[in-house]
C-alpha cells in the first residue's frame, strides 16, 4: 500500500466471544434476549442477532475455555437499548444479575452483565441524548 492509499472503515462485521460450550452459550444469550441468527454445533459457532443488523455477536467454541470472571479492564460491547434500567430489571428477571449497579454516561445510562466465560455485554441507552440514538 502507497502512502497516498488508504482505506475505509465501513462498519462492524461481527464482534466474536469465546465461549466453553456451545448450548450453555445459547441458552444463557437466548435468556438475555437475543435471536439466534444460525447455530452449527459441528463447527463450534452460533451466531446471535442483534437488532435488525446483519452483524451479530459471533459464538465460538474454545476447547478447554472455563468460566471465568469478568476481567475489569477486558474489552466490552454495549449495545443500544430503548431504556437500559429496563434492561436491567428484564436481565435479572431472567436470572442475569448486573456487574453493578445501571450507571450514567454522558449520553443515558448502561447496565453491564457478563456470560459465564467473562464476556462482558452492555446495554446503554441514549436517555440524555436522543438525537444521538437510533430511531426506534
Amino acid at each position: 500500500m502507497s502512502e497516498k492509499e488508504s482505506y475505509e472503515l465501513l462498519g462492524f462485521d461481527n464482534v466474536i466471544f469465546p465461549v466453553g460450550d456451545l448450548g450453555e452459550a445459547v441458552r444463557f444469550y437466548e435468556w438475555a434476549g437475543f435471536a439466534v441468527a444460525f447455530r452449527f454445533d459441528d463447527g463450534g459457532i452460533a451466531m446471535l442477532k442483534v437488532g435488525g443488523e446483519t452483524p451479530g455477536i459471533l459464538l465460538r467454541v474454545e476447547e478447554g475455555f472455563g468460566y471465568r470472571p469478568p476481567v475489569w479492564l477486558s474489552p466490552r460491547v454495549w449495545l443500544e437499548v430503548p431504556d437500559a434500567r429496563v434492561a436491567a430489571r428484564q436481565l435479572a428477571d431472567a436470572g442475569i444479575g448486573p456487574l453493578d449497579e445501571p450507571f450514567d454516561t454522558a449520553t443515558g445510562r448502561v447496565v453491564e452483565v457478563a456470560d459465564p466465560w467473562g464476556n462482558v455485554l452492555g446495554f446503554t441507552d441514549y436517555s440524555k441524548r436522543p438525537e444521538l440514538g437510533r430511531r426506534t
